[in-house]
């Protein structure tokens, strides 16, 4: 037996219009906030104008060791083993090049300066690093 429903039927007697307006606002509010903070976390995840010139450009090895000699090795050591400052070998296995950059012209890591080098010669200096 098949049951009828009637336009009665479907009619919610408790259904409140104002009420399904503010759900509905709210639903708008929260897909706003979520696009607004999804905009602003990938506009503050992108990478400055240095960072995208250092990582488009092909570093020389050579080159950044020589620069890690003159600039690194006093804290690293002069086979970048660690001295005052950590061991290097290996670190491009748990860093990307982006956080290996930032660490290297962030100075947020105490005792080791603020360095920020040409695009080049960061990105020689990545190369280097990259080889440890």
């Amino acid at each position: 037996m098949v049951k009828q429903f009637s336009d009665k039927t479907l009619d919610r007697p408790n259904s409140d219009p104002l009420l399904s307006k503010r759900l509905w606002g709210l639903v708008v509010l929260v897909v706003l906030i979520m696009g607004l903070l999804g905009f602003t976390i990938g506009y503050l995840d992108q990478p400055s104008p240095y960072l995208r010139e250092v990582l488009a450009l092909e570093g020389d090895r050579i080159q950044g060791h020589a620069i890690f000699q003159m600039n690194c090795a006093g804290c690293h050591g002069l086979e970048a083993k660690g001295k005052v400052g950590p061991s290097l070998q290996g670190v491009s296995e748990h860093k990307s090049k982006r956080r290996l950059v930032e660490q290297v012209i962030s100075g947020k890591t105490p005792p080791m300066p603020q360095f920020q080098p040409s695009p080049q010669v960061m990105a020689d200096l990545l190369s280097y690093l990259e080889s440890l």
